[in-house]
């Protein structure tokens, strides 16, 4: 397997819903934050589907019609509640073997995603996550999906082409990020939303585990 040329040098993943079990908290600190303000709450699918874009714009979507000026507001309380349980959250089973895995084949890893840098600083402290990826992008340092810029920037910083670039993620914001950027894309099915949106996107396969995910890189990446 290792002897196989490799299609893909450059392998970015999503990380709420992709690598890391946190969407059920993201919605229900979406949630908490808006009964706080006593505005309308919504729903679990409502919620879930602005994961994955930055904290500002997925707020403006989760809430409309929310006077712009609270928004802050908003985003200070979701942070109160997300960064309140955060400690209980882990990466997904086999996560980590998976990206050792790919590590040991030389691609290079990075991360896109919609959190804050502060917020993945502070994961990637994590003893067994330092040094293992080559290269992270936020949405604050750089735009919100699908906006190509971020998966764009990595591209760059490792002179890679879009077609030797791996988008991987759960939402339709991370695969229209790759086709924004030219890229490939993989898409999986336990994270925030529903396979069923996926299609229009076209990834190169929908995979329902972390194994299948490991197992589908291992053989075709």
């Amino acid at each position: 397997m290792n002897s196989r040329p490799r299609r893909f040098d450059l392998i970015v993943f999503d990380w709420d819903g992709t690598l890391f079990d946190s969407t059920a908290l993201i919605v229900r600190s979406i949630q908490a934050a808006c009964c706080d303000l006593g505005v309308q709450v919504p729903s679990d699918s409502e919620a879930a589907y602005v994961i994955g874009l930055g904290l500002q714009e997925a707020l403006e979507h989760a809430v409309p019609g929310l006077p712009r000026e609270r928004y802050p507001e908003l985003a200070q309380r979701y942070r109160q509640h997300y960064f309140r349980s955060q400690h209980e959250l882990a990466l997904f089973d086999g996560a980590l073997g998976m990206l050792h895995a790919l590590k040991e084949r030389n691609h290079w890893l990075a991360v896109a995603t919609g959190k804050n840098r502060r917020g993945l600083d502070e994961l990637l402290q994590k003893p067994e996550l330092i040094g293992l990826f080559d290269a992270t992008r936020t949405a604050d340092e750089t735009a919100s999906k699908p906006n190509p810029l971020m998966l764009n920037e990595l591209m760059r910083e490792f002179g890679v082409d879009a077609e030797r670039t791996l988008m991987i993620g759960d939402t339709t914001h991370d695969l229209q990020l790759a086709d924004n950027a030219g890229a490939a894309s993989l898409a999986v099915s336990y994270g925030a939303h529903e396979p069923e949106a996926f299609e229009q996107h076209q990834p190169l396969a929908v995979l329902h585990s972390t194994a299948e995910l490991q197992d589908w890189l291992l053989a075709n990446a």
